[in-house]
């Protein structure tokens, strides 16, 4: 059950809460198999930029769904992925691995042509000792090549799938990161040491939500109520500031913000 709509205030994104985290992944999952849907009849392709951790899981077993499975051309769509940690594709706690044992099943998933998944060459990287640097410059050129780019020579993903974290991050750019205000594409991210895992990570700059053509961000459970309003409701910093909350990168008209009661607790009142 919706509570608020996502109806946009200028400059602002749509915020739509649900009742629970069900009913966000059910909507989620419908809104981004439309995404995709229209991109495919668009241009011919879907370009999916997703993410990581436990929030789009849901989203995932809805997606590989009987309803969804015929829905959506999934030979025409793309999987890439916004950072991920720099681990192997197999390891647990890569953001590949959810996709891998969900969406992708043998059994269960979707059938996605192999060449149209598209994960951080984290693998290679560290079977060669080629470093997070390499990893994310590869991608970056690989991204370039496949993807239409914007006047800026951003590649143009058709949505970026985002969440947050309990630091206001998104990406793997947290506050402070020297992604902000940087050149690069994308770059490799020391291992941060105030929120798990502590592990080293690869990410796109926050500047590809500039040229993306659609932004769902999920956000769920009461952890996340605090700083989500923190990022809707409070003024909007300079992200790369001392206080400033990367997340608000995301903070635009072309993203719907879809989270479930217990995150949008202390957001004010929406019409």
């Amino acid at each position: 059950m919706t509570e608020a709509d996502d109806s946009h205030s200028p400059g602002e994104p749509g915020v739509a809460i649900f009742s629970d985290p069900e009913a966000l992944a059910d909507a989620a999952a419908e809104r981004v198999s439309d995404a995709l849907v229209a991109a495919v009849e668009h241009r011919g392709r879907a370009d999916l930029a997703t993410t990581g951790g436990s929030t789009p899981a849901g989203l995932y077993v809805r997606l590989a769904s009987a309803a969804l499975r015929q829905r959506v051309p999934w030979a025409d769509v793309h999987v890439w992925w916004g950072d991920d940690r720099y681990v192997p594709r197999d390891h647990p706690l890569s953001n590949v691995f959810g996709v891998d044992e969900i969406l992708l099943d043998e059994v269960h998933g979707v059938l996605l042509p192999l060449d149209h998944v598209h994960p951080w060459p984290t693998g290679r990287a560290i079977a060669e000792d080629l470093g997070p640097d390499w990893c994310a410059d590869t991608y970056a050129a690989e991204a370039r090549a496949e993807l239409p780019l914007d006047p800026a020579g951003l590649p143009v993903f058709d949505l970026v799938l985002l969440g947050i974290g309990p630091d206001g991050h998104l990406l793997s750019v947290f506050p402070g990161s020297p992604a902000i205000g940087s050149g690069r594409l994308a770059l490799g991210v020391p291992a941060p040491i105030h929120v798990e895992p502590h592990l080293p990570r690869v990410t796109f700059n926050p500047s590809i939500l500039e040229a993306a053509a659609e932004i769902i961000v999920m956000v769920a459970g009461a952890s996340k109520a605090d700083v989500l309003a923190r990022i809707l409701d409070g003024p909007r910093l300079d992200p790369g500031s001392a206080d400033g909350l990367p997340a608000q990168f995301a903070r635009r008209s072309s993203a719907s913000w879809l989270v479930d009661a217990a995150a949008g607790s202390q957001l004010r009142p929406r019409a």
